[in-house]
Parts: structure tokens; C-alpha cells; sequence
């Protein structure tokens, strides 16, 4: 496949984005112009990394949140000592004062580090959350009405006037033993859930938001994908979800390519989320090699593609 991105619309932000930016070149930024001049004018959007696979989108007046897990609780599972019987908790406080009010929470899957905030953020500001049958099911379990509740499979297009959601069928990452922690769907409304363990997979989601006049952002939740479920999605920036393991064969040229080699790049769901948002974000020495290898893979597979590696909280805009 030719890379096309040298004319695709430029990466512009805060701290390592601002740096980004001042690398393109004037003939670069002025080809982007040309071939947009006839978009509507651009709604402001501005993205926020919640941490692990986390975004708050501001857009417009409106408010976007993908995956917002906030409460970050201990299970013990970065230091060898892991708890499937870990007790749900949600810190109000964390996550009220970082989540904002949003209109539209989109879940890629229903595991704890996902799905455990929802259920607040949605209670105490009416949001419509959109996921899998699983999502709807364990939302009603968890005290929300049906009626903000959005099953979704993949396919979707949905029209929010300042922006529009690409729903995507994804997959989940495999471990070491390719398999998953909590494998599993809800096909009905379960007990309530007390443990991570009654926060099965249930499927996994990806999503691509485009803001009117303005770029189109793809988020992954997980490290799999399905590829012809990508085609013509061609997204100007990719959050793409860090592997653990090499179980998924040649997980990062196969999905570039599948996204038409995005012009940037974010790393995400590669920090300890057991630990606080405070930057830079912590990370095990394994989880770190894994980055390195995943930025390294990057480079090779798309070497005129950015890199930014995002900081907790730290406002990014995209162009």
C-alpha cells in the first residue's frame, strides 16, 4: 500500500504535540488547507487522556467520554498478587472531579478497567451509554434505566450534530495462554455485581469519532481487530491499544495498514492503573519494554507517522 498521510490533516496540541507540530513543513500544512477549504467550519474538540484506554472529549458545548475508568483501585494485578475477587468501588471523588458532564459514554467492553465508572457517571449526569448487549445488561444491573442505555454492535453510524461515532466490531487481546481474563457475555440481566470477576469481556467495540469540520479519531479498548471491519475508516489519528503478549500475529503492521497508516499515533492502556494520575504516568519495567517494542513496531511499519505519548489530564487538540 502507498503512503498517502504527507496531504492528511497535521497533528497540532499541548506539550509533546505542540513539539510535533513545529516539525511540518509549509508545504505540508499548506496542502491540507487546500483540500479542506470547502469543509464546514471546525468545531473546537479537545481530548483528554483518562489513562489505561480512557478519553474525555470536549466538543463543542458537548462532552464525549470513552472507557472512563478513574478509580484506578488496587487488585493487585501489577505487582504479581492478582484478585479476581478484588471488590467494584468507585472514587466519586476522582472521577467526578475528571469526568465532567457528558452527554455520550462509549464502551468498548465491559471489564472492570472499562466499564467500573459507568455506572456513576451516567447515574449522576443522565449520559447514554453505548456498548454491547453485555454493556446494556450489566448498566441495568447496576441500577440504570433502560432508557440510557444504547446496545450497539458495529456497524453503527451515529449522528450527534458536532460530531458523528463509527461504531466498530473489534476484538479482545489474548494473554499468554491466548486467552482472556473473564471471558464470557451477559445475555441477561445478571445479579448485581460486587467482584471484577462479575465484569465478564462481553465482547468488544472500537469506535471512530469524527468532529464536523474537524478530525477523525479512532479508540481502541483492546489490542485485537477484526480487519476488514476497518476499511475505509482511514482515521487521521489512532488511539491504539498497547499489546501484552505476541499472541495476535504482526498486530501493528497489519492494523496500520488497515487504518490506512493514520498521520498520528497515541499509545494507550500501557500505565499502571493501579496507581494515581500523576505524570508521567507509572509503568512496571515489562509494560515499558512492551511500549518501547510497540513504538519501535510503529516507526518501522509507518516512519512518516507521529508518535504522541500522552500524559494523564493534558488537553490535545488534533487538526
Amino acid at each position: 500500500m502507498t503512503h498517502s498521510r504527507l496531504g492528511r490533516r497535521r497533528f497540532l496540541g499541548t506539550a509533546a504535540g505542540a513539539a510535533l507540530a513545529a516539525a511540518a513543513t509549509g508545504p505540508t500544512a499548506a496542502s491540507a488547507s487546500t483540500a479542506e477549504g470547502r469543509r464546514p467550519p471546525a468545531v473546537p474538540a479537545t481530548f483528554r487522556w483518562l489513562g489505561t484506554a480512557g478519553w474525555r472529549i470536549d466538543i463543542g458545548p458537548k462532552t464525549v467520554l470513552v472507557d472512563p475508568y478513574l478509580s484506578r483501585f488496587h487488585t493487585g494485578l501489577f505487582d504479581g498478587v492478582f484478585n479476581p475477587a478484588a471488590a467494584l468501588r468507585v472514587d466519586a471523588g476522582r472521577v467526578d472531579e475528571h469526568a465532567g458532564s457528558p452527554q455520550t459514554i462509549l464502551v468498548t467492553h465491559t471489564h472492570w478497567d472499562h466499564f467500573n465508572d459507568v455506572p456513576h457517571i451516567a447515574g449522576r449526569t443522565g449520559a447514554r451509554v453505548f456498548g454491547t448487549l453485555t454493556a446494556y445488561h450489566l448498566g441495568l444491573a447496576l441500577g440504570l434505566p433502560a432508557g440510557q442505555l444504547s446496545p450497539v454492535k458495529g456497524g453503527e453510524m451515529l449522528d450527534f450534530g458536532e460530531y458523528t461515532v463509527s461504531v466498530v466490531a473489534a476484538l479482545h487481546s489474548r494473554n499468554a495462554a491466548y486467552s482472556m481474563a473473564f471471558p464470557g457475555v451477559c445475555v441477561a440481566v445478571p445479579d448485581r455485581p460486587a467482584s471484577i470477576a462479575d465484569l465478564p469481556e462481553g465482547d468488544t467495540l472500537a469506535y471512530q469519532v469524527t468532529v464536523r469540520g474537524g478530525p477523525s479519531v479512532f479508540f481502541m479498548g483492546a489490542s485485537d481487530f477484526v480487519e476488514h471491519n476497518l476499511a475505509g475508516l482511514n482515521p487521521d489519528v489512532a488511539m491504539i491499544a498497547v499489546p501484552a503478549t505476541d499472541a495476535t500475529h504482526a498486530y501493528v503492521p497489519r492494523l496500520l495498514a488497515a487504518l490506512d497508516r493514520p498521520a498520528t499515533v497515541v499509545p494507550v492502556h500501557w500505565d499502571n492503573f493501579e496507581t494515581p494520575l500523576t505524570n508521567p504516568p507509572a509503568t512496571t519495567p515489562e509494560d515499558r519494554k512492551r511500549l518501547d517494542a510497540f513504538l519501535a513496531a510503529v516507526r518501522k511499519a509507518a516512519p512518516r507517522t507521529r508518535i504522541l505519548l500522552p500524559e494523564y489530564l493534558t488537553p490535545y487538540t488534533f487538526a
